[in-house]
């Protein structure tokens, strides 16, 4: 298969999703989790280990250990679109792309112009009060003059919109995901390891022969794929939308 075949299938394509993860954003300077240099390899100087203190148990039981790392480690409210977000939104302004699953929880999708997000892990830009449900903006975690953020309503804690180890994905976004991968035309996965379930799971749902797999690192689906690139995600959308 040429190059220049899959770019033309692209042109053609009324009906492309995307599933991505955290390497779709480390060019916009957001380290990812699972790569050598990825936050869950590398050493945070923490007392705790990252996936401790990304848990339900951990927020609930040490709220300013968990948002000391969370600040620090999970928010960047200075993080850009990069050009493979650019891309993809318009893709989709031109009509040919359904959807974006994404794992990411740092807003970049849609801050690049994209309407059909699904955000499979939440959003780091919606935040509730545990006790009253006020939603609030990032703003409200950022400019916190405490460490735990407060409900200026009531004062109760104010806990990210993102899905902690010990919770579960939201059904109904499961659901529509796994309907947008089995009526693809063409499916591109992009910057996840597909180790973490069960989002990686929702690939294998996929029915056609145009599966693009794009990711730096092998992955535990490389055969299942049509066309593996170990490149750069930026560049390969640069080649590949014109």
């Amino acid at each position: 298969m040429q190059w220049s075949e899959w770019k033309e299938w692209i042109r053609e394509s009324r009906n492309i999703v995307f599933f991505g993860g955290a390497g779709t954003s480390t060019e916009s300077g957001i380290p990812d989790f699972r790569s050598a240099s990825g936050l869950y390899n590398t050493n945070t100087n923490e007392k705790y280990a990252p996936e401790d203190i990304l848990s339900r148990d951990f927020f609930w039981e040490r709220p300013e250990d968990f948002y000391t790392f969370y600040k620090s480690k999970m928010v960047y409210p200075n993080a850009m679109p990069n050009p493979a977000h650019e891309a993809l939104a318009r893709l989709e302004q031109r009509g040919q792309l359904k959807s974006i699953i994404t794992q990411n929880i740092d807003g970049l999708h849609q801050q690049a112009g994209s309407r059909n997000v699904l955000e499979l892990h939440g959003s780091i830009h919606r935040n509730r009060c545990t006790d009253c449900g006020e939603h609030y903006g990032l703003d409200a975690v950022t400019s916190s003059p405490e460490i735990v953020p407060r409900c200026s309503a009531c004062g109760g804690v104010i806990k990210p919109d993102v899905v902690l180890y010990q919770e579960s994905l939201d059904m109904a976004l499961l659901d529509q995901a796994a309907q947008d991968i089995r009526e693809a035309d063409i499916l591109i996965v992009a910057g996840t390891s597909l180790t973490v379930q069960p989002a990686a799971g929702l690939v294998r749902l996929y029915r056609g022969h145009k599966f693009i797999l794009i990711n730096k690192s092998p992955t535990p689906m490389d055969r299942m794929a049509d066309l593996v690139i170990a490149d750069s995600i930026v560049k390969v959308f640069n080649d590949l939308v014109d």
